[in-house]
């Protein structure tokens, strides 16, 4: 076969590939890139409501409302409840996942797909369906929750009234709404470790939390990995359990990033001081999501 022959064909492969992936790349391009680019100009521009009306009247601000950001005591105090959210709300929702897991998975368990598609309802159920009827048994009147404590005498507790409680009650919801996908991960990943390694163990003695110790946990690293990461990218959004349930607070006790940047986008119409506060929680979670990689490939290496 010729050189000729072999360009032209190379060239063919190359257009039909192009071809094939016109459709996707234009789709991306449409709804992703352009408007990133754009909300990254936006935050950089005194961008608001009357911007809608006259592009005219929009100034060039370059970097000060990222320096505002951080000049706003409120930034801070979303940003710790934030974190206050992700670093607790994030290990219990895994330990969560691979506890029930470890029990849908075991070989005593019964009416597994049962039991699988239970637990994962909450998933599909409505973010904010869920949140209102948590609200409800929340209520420091009327709601389940203080009706049942107080059969055991406790006097009612003002759950999302009080700043010291909201954020603990948000975190109870959220690990309970979202535990459910990472609980399928980690089935996958217990259903792929040989059961060669466990008879193994049991005949040089092991007994259940030895397995767990030493074949279960090592096993299943990368799958934690995994679950870890996009755990905590989903906890970094935090935004509809608070707006729908506390509005932010008692006090900003559960303002979150996502929370203030709607407010300032939608409800001040500050557009493009809420396009700098996303592009601040882009980094964060940027952040995060390299260090896990980096931890990932060190496990898988």
């Amino acid at each position: 076969m010729s050189s000729r022959v072999r360009k032209v064909r190379h060239d063919n492969h190359t257009a039909a590939a192009w071809l094939f992936l016109a459709p996707a790349m234009t789709a991306i391009a449409v709804f992703f890139i352009v408007p990133v680019l754009s909300a990254l100009i936006m935050s950089l521009t005194d961008f608001d409501v009357y911007a809608l009306g006259d592009l005219s009247v929009v100034r060039f601000m370059g970097f000060h409302n990222y320096v505002r950001i951080f000049e706003t005591p409120l930034f801070w105090t979303a940003l710790k409840n934030t974190f206050y959210f992700v670093l607790v709300g994030g290990p219990l929702s895994v330990a969560a996942s691979l506890g029930t897991a470890l029990m849908v998975n075991s070989k005593l368990a019964r009416f597994k797909s049962f039991f699988r598609t239970v637990y994962f309802l909450p998933v599909v159920t409505s973010l904010v369906a869920v949140a209102v009827v948590w609200r409800y048994l929340y209520h420091p009147a009327h709601g389940l929750l203080n009706l049942f404590l107080s059969w055991f005498g406790v006097a009612p507790i003002d759950w999302l009234g009080n700043p010291a409680i909201a954020m603990p009650a948000i975190i109870v919801l959220a690990v309970w709404k979202n535990f459910g996908y990472n609980m399928l991960i980690f089935i996958a990943g217990l259903q792929n470790i040989p059961d060669d390694l466990y008879e193994a163990a049991r005949i040089d003695g092991a007994g259940a939390w030895r397995q767990f110790i030493d074949i279960t946990i090592p096993t299943l690293a990368p799958t934690t990995v995994f679950v870890v990461m996009i755990t905590i990218i989903g906890y970094f959004q935090l935004f509809a359990e608070p707006y729908v349930m506390t509005e932010g607070g008692p006090m900003n006790a559960t303002t979150s990033i996502v929370l203030m940047m709607y407010e300032q986008g939608f409800r001040w119409w500050n557009m493009g001081f809420a396009a700098a506060i996303a592009f601040v929680l882009f980094v964060l979670i940027l952040f995060f999501s390299i260090v896990q990689m980096l931890i990932q490939r060190r496990l898988q290496r």
